[in-house]
């Protein structure tokens, strides 16, 4: 490792991407030296397991370097980190995003406060972020829902939004840095602007950034829990070509009991609803969907309605998960499913979903995209389908591609 220069390393969701960056700006910018940052994950226990290994390795590797470990994992349980002996400081998901954390010469090891009682969410102007071929701005953080399975809003915190101007001012660099493509991002993006004065919806917000910022090409979401699609965002979805027609939804399963056991705020119908139409709207929008196999009580039949609605939804890309139990959280008290059973329909849902990407594959043969060049000659089609492309072209690069074969799990095309 180049002892000047911090070294970061992400687990989880974009958001934790984004913060990353934020992160390794303020760390560079304070001087640090032979640093080794840990932004973790409280999704699942793995996710958490997976964090204490890299850690572990880490400090083989590297063992005069300074290790910090931040995160949602280190905010719910700073007192595990606090324990390794491989760690040296541990700092909450708050208090990480503090220019002064990292300028400031430490007075406690642990630096870790009440998550519950933040309430605005602190704004980065970041012109760039490495070794990607689009940008990444958060809009909202935090979430107000408990679902039955969920910690992470005892890592976020409830939700709050970032203000329109802030949002706009921050496109607006990444526009003039060259970025085509942005992703909008958040822990609960659909619940954006009712803690705001101007009360504005996720759409509303949108539609303005698109009108203040025309010089944007693309505009996409991260995930998004469908039952809060306002008016304007289906507008969007309908009448404007710059708002990628790709959706990531927060499903989790396609049996109404599970989710109601789930606390989740959707029934199978809604969900099967809000696809049709979107599909309506524009035909050519795909769909991605997180989903839980194994849920405590989920029944053969039970989860035999989740395969269903897998094909009814018509979803291209699944990111599964087995039930992780996450202490302190309702369902982890509820009457468990053996885990070697959670796994197995885990792996049944990813067979299904290869067979979903395929057919999606070949439904988009022979058409004209535009896509935005990634590394390893791939680019990333309007709705989401990754192209493989013969040339060797900057990533970041926007292109027009006819779309001709397929290559595994991608198509490939000649660039037009």
């Amino acid at each position: 490792m180049d002892k000047k220069d911090p070294k970061l390393v992400t687990f989880g969701c974009r958001l934790n991407t984004y913060e990353s960056e934020v992160m390794l700006s303020h760390a560079k910018a304070a001087g640090l030296e032979n640093v080794i940052i840990f932004n973790t994950c409280a999704v699942t226990k793995e996710a958490e397991r997976q964090s204490r290994q890299a850690i572990r390795r880490a400090r083989k590797e590297n063992p005069q370097a300074q290790i910090i470990v931040t995160g949602c994992s280190a905010q719910i349980d700073p007192h595990t980190y606090a324990q390794m002996d491989e760690v040296d400081r541990v700092i909450g998901n708050d208090l990480k995003l503090k220019a002064e954390i990292w300028r400031d010469k430490p007075e406690k090891r642990v630096l870790v406060n009440d998550i519950m009682m933040v309430k605005e969410t602190v704004s980065h102007m970041l012109k760039g972020f490495e070794n990607r071929a689009r940008a990444i701005v958060q809009v909202q953080n935090g979430c107000n829902h408990r679902c039955t399975f969920c910690i992470i809003p005892y890592g976020r915190g409830n939700s709050r939004s970032v203000p329109v101007d802030i949002i706009t001012d921050q496109v607006r660099i990444l526009v003039e840095q060259g970025y085509k493509e942005i992703v909008f991002t958040g822990v609960d993006i659909t619940s954006y602007g009712a803690d705001l004065p101007e009360a504005l919806t996720l759409g509303q917000m949108i539609r303005r950034i698109l009108s203040l910022v025309p010089e944007l090409p693309r505009l996409r979401l991260s995930s998004l829990d469908s039952v809060e699609i306002d008016k304007d965002l289906w507008y969007l979805i309908e009448n404007e070509p710059r708002f990628m027609p790709y959706l990531h939804l927060s499903l989790q399963s396609g049996d109404n009991m599970v989710l109601k056991r789930m606390k989740r705020r959707h029934l199978r119908e809604d969900m099967i609803e809000i696809c049709n139409k979107a599909r309506n709207l524009r035909p050519e929008i795909t769909f991605g969907a997180d989903i839980i196999a194994g849920f405590p009580t989920e029944t053969e039949e039970m989860f035999q309605n989740t395969l269903n609605i897998v094909e009814e939804c018509d979803l291209t890309f699944l990111h599964v998960f087995p039930y992780s139990e996450r202490d302190g959280t309702p369902a982890a008290k509820m009457p468990q499913v053996d885990m070697g059973i959670r796994k197995e329909r885990a792996a049944r849902l990813r067979d299904l979903g290869q067979m979903q990407l395929q057919s999606s594959l070949k439904n988009n043969m022979n058409k004209t995209m535009q896509a935005i060049v990634e590394q390893g000659n791939i680019a990333r089609a309007e709705n989401f389908l990754p192209i493989k492309i013969s040339q060797d072209i900057k990533s970041g690069t926007l292109i027009s591609v006819l779309t001709q074969g397929i290559d595994g799990n991608k198509l490939t095309g000649k660039i037009l």
